[in-house]
């Protein structure tokens, strides 16, 4: 890691044929230092539902709540989220006392069905903001696809705006390209909606696909990365304003045995500064416990609008650029699921603080992590 690239033009990368670039500039790279991290049991529970799959988290610094989301598809418990209190103690992270649980409702008023026996009716739940200027909150859904011989499921992801009770407010008006298709057009099956920040003042919205669309080609393997967007909302008319293009890292590590389940896409994002974003990108190989997991610097000051590019292969565009802030790797802990990520109270020095979680999937073998950072700018 460096604070600051002094290189005005450097060597363009190409992605396979395409004719995609990412120019980088110098930008100031921020560092993070591990101040601690605690770990939620995993028997814990609140009001009668089961504490896990945390995979959003949003401050509210004025009343020092954190929103926090499952990605339950009320399997265990209606699909819900979570106010929590995290309290710091010589800027050290000291408890995480979850305070209330809100059931997440549809445009009808109801709550979502169970996975395993409505499937029609439920939702993935991903990622949570709040918007203290009109005391919302706004949630992303991955949605479903789910295509065989004998079954079909063609649920779109969602951003929905909602009350701080869980009620239905509206949500966004989807771009054709995240709709959900029978052929292998638009988002994949759990590859789409899934990091969401607002912007400094809560204008926009910016959210991210996981996994490439089909259309702009294939998913991260261990030799390379795949093409996914980020997407711009205007926080007021819910109409999609751009797309940006960006490069995954390929997989960290080869699964065991060879050929298993791997996978590596963008899990959070969090606006850093006007253009910037801080993206998480969670790798996770067969075979191994742990998750690789990096955070990026992104700057779309000169990214492409590919809002209209119905392909990211073979155009002359410009990729968001991307610097590595942390490895966590480098960290020398257990590393599990992370997939959310929000600033946190200023700490005792003035510096931001930072705080990731991680979703244990509802397993036993997994961990909830909470993490805490100084924002060392």
């Amino acid at each position: 890691m460096r604070k600051l690239l002094f290189l005005v033009v450097l060597p363009v990368f190409l992605f396979s044929c395409a004719n995609v670039k990412q120019i980088a500039e110098h930008i100031h790279i921020p560092k993070l230092k591990l101040l601690n991290t605690i770990e939620i049991p995993f028997d814990t529970q609140i009001q009668n539902t089961k504490i896990g799959g945390l995979s959003g988290i949003d401050y509210d610094p004025k009343k020092e709540l954190y929103y926090i989301i499952s990605d339950d598809r009320s399997i265990f418990n209606e699909a819900r989220y979570y106010t929590a209190t995290i309290a710091l103690e010589n800027d050290l992270l000291k408890n995480v006392m979850f305070q209330s649980v809100s059931t997440l409702k549809n445009e009808t008023g109801k709550v979502y069905g169970n996975w395993n026996t409505t499937r029609n009716t439920s939702t993935d739940p991903e990622d949570i903001r709040f918007n203290p200027k009109t005391n919302t909150l706004v949630w992303s859904s991955e949605g479903a696809r789910v295509v065989t011989a004998d079954k079909e499921i063609l649920q779109n992801p969602a951003l929905n705006f909602m009350t701080t009770k869980g009620d239905f407010i509206g949500n966004v008006t989807l771009p054709e390209n995240l709709k959900m298709q029978k052929i292998e057009k638009g988002p994949r099956n759990n590859g789409t909606l899934e990091g969401l920040t607002f912007d400094k003042n809560y204008k926009n919205i910016y959210t991210n696909i996981e996994e490439p669309l089909f259309e702009d080609g294939n998913q991260a393997i261990t030799s390379k990365g795949g093409l996914i967007r980020l997407y711009q909302f205007n926080a007021k008319t819910g109409r999609n304003t751009a797309q940006y293009g960006y490069l995954l890292e390929p997989i960290a590590r080869e699964p065991n045995p060879s050929g298993a389940f791997a996978v590596n896409g963008i899990s959070a994002i969090q606006y850093y500064s006007k253009n910037k974003l801080l993206v998480v990108e969670r790798s996770y190989s067969t075979g191994t416990q742990e998750c690789t997991v990096k955070v990026f610097l992104c700057d779309l000051k000169k990214a492409t609008n590919v809002k209209n590019n119905s392909s990211l292969l073979n155009q002359n565009i410009q990729l968001g650029s991307k610097k590595l802030v942390l490895n966590m790797d480098d960290l020398g802990i257990f590393i599990d699921n992370i997939e959310g990520i929000t600033f946190g109270p200023k700490l005792a020095n003035g510096n931001r603080s930072l705080i990731l979680v991680s979703d244990n999937n509802f397993a036993e073998k997994q961990k909830t992590q909470f993490f805490l950072f100084e924002v060392m700018e």
